[in-house]
């Protein structure tokens, strides 16, 4: 199994979960390190029951992760096959995020293990499940630190702009703004106009608040620039948060724990099976698993209710 792509809380659960499962049924797992690199470079360890004590609780990935350009050509997915054949690797076991799924779809036709994906994303942007491995904790850890910034945010009477994670996928905006309540959540998905938020802030204001929050995903653009101009076209002074990578740390929370344990435990029983390149996720609170091909190939969407719940609950 591989760590690829950012990393997620609950990683380091999902190898414990599926190392422990596949020794139940006698299968033997390496770990190689690195993410794709390792299989390039033929970078591995045997990774036991006893080897993954106390990884339960523990934030980041012992295989460690890396972004892999070599593996994006042919000649790296070449090899990476070759590191798989020497070491007669049945199943492939993809712990990532979407550039992960569709990394190993491409990889998918060089190779004759079966692979299986396991959803591992604070971003929470895996076509066919509805939560990922990490976000929870992702969202968990934002909403702490906001919480805090609202305090600092009333006594000033201050409008903060909080830049959340989310490069191309708003999800941790969305959901975070949801629930501290912010007045403002602006998405990559949702273009936004300045003109409506310089109006949101002064509509605000005329109705006695005199504080507020933006949330924004990083992927919407320039953020202090954004804040600034926000400062400039209303009566508000504007403070901008940059919250960063503590979103992709810590202790995994209950529920990114209980997904990595699921999620594992479906991994293992479609390899006992040998069925492959698949993607395990959840839908409907039910354990399921699509084709690697549609995971990889459509975009999960944003859920616009919520968006439109954010809005009403923010007047």
């Amino acid at each position: 199994m591989i760590t690829t792509g950012g990393d997620a809380p609950g990683m380091n659960a999902a190898i414990r979960g599926v190392v422990r499962l596949a020794s139940a049924k006698k299968i033997r797992v390496f770990g190689f390190k690195h993410g794709w690199e390792g299989l390039i470079t033929n970078s591995h360890t045997t990774l036991t029951a006893r080897s993954v004590s106390g990884l339960l609780q523990q934030g980041g990935t012992i295989l460690h992760t890396s972004r892999c350009p070599q593996f994006e050509k042919k000649n790296g997915m070449m090899r990476a096959a070759k590191t798989l054949k020497l070491n007669h690797v049945e199943g492939l076991i993809v712990v990532g995020g979407n550039g992960s799924i569709r990394a190993a779809q491409d990889f998918s036709s060089y190779t004759d293990a079966h692979l299986i994906c396991v959803p591992a994303s604070i971003d929470n942007d895996v076509f066919g499940t509805e939560e990922t491995i990490g976000f929870d904790t992702a969202v968990n850890t934002a909403i702490e630190e906001i919480d805090k910034i609202r305090d600092t945010a009333v006594s000033l009477d201050r409008i903060f702009m909080i830049e959340v994670m989310g490069r191309e996928r708003g999800f941790i905006a969305l959901d975070v703004g949801l629930t501290v309540g912010a007045e403002i959540i602006l998405l990559p998905e949702v273009k936004y106009r300045k003109h409506d938020i310089f109006h949101t802030i002064n509509e605000n204001r005329a109705k006695g608040k005199r504080s507020g929050l933006i949330v924004a995903a990083e992927g919407i653009g320039d953020t202090r620039a954004l804040a600034g101009e926000i400062q400039r076209h209303t009566r508000s002074e504007v403070r901008l948060s940059v919250l960063g990578y503590a979103q992709r740390g810590g202790n995994p929370t209950f529920r990114s724990r209980l997904l990595a344990s699921l999620f594992a435990n479906e991994t293992v029983e479609l390899l006992s099976k040998k069925e492959g390149n698949r993607v395990v996720g959840l839908q409907k609170d039910r354990l399921v698993s699509i084709p690697l091909s549609e995971s990889s190939s459509k975009e999960k969407p944003l859920d616009p209710h919520l968006l439109r719940l954010a809005k009403l609950l923010a007047i």
